[in-house]
């Protein structure tokens, strides 16, 4: 009956396929829960609609990461091959009664220690330390080695120069190789005042020092550096200096060089160079200039105290990699053979012609020019300057040095021969065949 309070009865208004509930239960169900939407009872939409649940938030667990054979220079367990402690004997055979020690670390065991016991291992009358490519830090062990002349510790890890193992030996150590370290001061060298050469090449150099009373030095390398300046106070010296190399370093000017009287060879390449100037004091002993990639212009080249003085003993010239749009400044070099302006900005065949007058240049280098993308460029060369043997990588002719010109033309003739040879039996051939031919027309007739 509608609209009575019986259990089970359903009420008006009620929803459809619903039972109206008793007084009781409406006031028990105030305290409960509204019970959730049957999901069977509606389409997808509407379930949505009426879904009045939390979303379930999922813990995202990264996955471990194996990273332990991303770990670089590492041995048992967290040790670092620097680390370990090995020494020159550890890694090979040491005769005690040989003058040398030389053991190069390329391959199998690296050494990380010299060894304050050294000489208890080896000569005392030797004459060679070499412990290339190792993992040395400290160098030790040396001290009162009288007849060490070399010491080579080349690509190391070796941070200073030890004072204690340098200093107090009046004799010995004239070579000293410390090139690929982490030196950042060379001024214990000023305690080997025999020192005749000195590598200290790829380290981190602000300032050359520790010299300037170094007077049997006859070799300096402190290129690839972090070097500015060139001291004259430090090189004032050096007055047995013939080979200075200063490449790869952040060098600005050419200075300091007026007391190196005997230099031979200088290298400023890769610097910071817009001029060449003050090589007064070299202008009858320098060989060879090396001042590829630096900013030198034609102007910068044509300084009074540079390039333009006429140096009597100059052979090798690298300009290459530089900003030079002709080759007027070095139309005076006369003794140069060798001329290297590769890389430059040099257009034209008259920007070349300043070079006829070196009668005795043998090579030359001006690849990468705008000049030699011409078609005529190596006939073009040779007109100008005939002497040359060399264009670039690629010889002329048959170049004196090689002896190389009877061996190409035996070949060349023996290759005409048979040419000949073989042309003469094929006219032989062909003259049997038309004799052939015509003796059978006269058979046929």
């Amino acid at each position: 009956m509608e609209g009575s309070g019986d259990d089970g009865v359903k009420k008006e208004g009620s929803p459809p396929g619903s039972l109206a509930k008793s007084g009781n239960d409406e006031a028990a169900s105030d305290n409960e829960p509204p019970p959730s939407e049957p999901s069977s009872g509606f389409d997808g939409d509407a379930a949505k609609e009426n879904t009045f649940a939390q979303p379930v938030v999922k813990k995202v667990v990264p996955p471990t990461i194996p990273i332990d054979w991303t770990r670089m220079n590492k041995c048992d367990g967290e040790q670092s091959p620097a680390d370990a402690i090995r020494y020159p004997w550890d890694v090979v055979i040491i005769d005690p009664n040989e003058p040398y020690c030389e053991v190069v670390g390329t391959a199998g065991m690296k050494i990380t220690r010299m060894g304050s016991d050294l000489q208890s291992h080896i000569s005392p009358d030797t004459t060679d330390i070499v412990l290339r490519s190792h993992l040395i830090r400290k160098m030790e062990g040396i001290k009162g080695l009288k007849k060490l002349e070399l010491l080579e510790l080349y690509d190391n890890m070796v941070d200073s120069l030890s004072i204690d193992e340098l200093g107090g030996d009046e004799e010995g150590y004239p070579g000293k190789n410390l090139s690929y370290n982490v030196i950042r001061d060379m001024s214990p060298v000023s305690l080997c005042p025999n020192l005749q050469e000195l590598y200290i090449a790829q380290n981190k150099l602000k300032a050359i020092s520790g010299i300037k009373h170094l007077k049997l030095l006859r070799k300096l390398d402190i290129g690839a550096n972090r070097i500015r300046v060139i001291p004259s106070e430090e090189l004032s010296g050096l007055q047995n200096l013939e080979e200075l190399w200063l490449g790869k370093n952040k060098i600005e000017k050419i200075d300091g060089l007026e007391n190196l009287t005997k230099l031979r060879r200088l290298d400023v390449q890769s610097n910071r160079l817009t001029t060449v100037d003050n090589l007064h004091a070299q202008v009858d002993t320098l060989e060879e200039l090396y001042l590829a990639h630096n900013g030198i212009t034609v102007e910068g080249a044509t300084v009074e105290s540079g390039l333009a003085l006429k140096f009597t003993q100059l052979n090798t010239l690298d300009l290459s990699s530089n900003r030079l749009t002709d080759a007027s400044p070095l139309s005076h070099l006369t003794s140069l053979t060798d001329l290297w302006i590769s890389s430059n900005d040099i257009k034209t065949f008259d920007d070349v012609q300043p070079l006829e007058s070196l009668t005795n240049l043998d090579g030359i280098y001006l690849e990468h020019n705008p000049v030699a993308s011409d078609f005529e460029y190596r006939m073009q060369l040779t007109k100008i300057i005939p002497s040359l043997t060399q264009i670039d990588a690629n010889m002329i002719g048959c170049v004196p040095t090689f002896d190389r010109g009877p061996a190409v033309m035996d070949k060349l003739k023996k290759m005409q021969e048979r040419a000949l040879e073989k042309a003469a039996a094929i006219d032989e051939t062909a003259a049997a065949l038309r004799d052939g031919d015509e003796e059978k027309m006269c058979q046929e007739s």
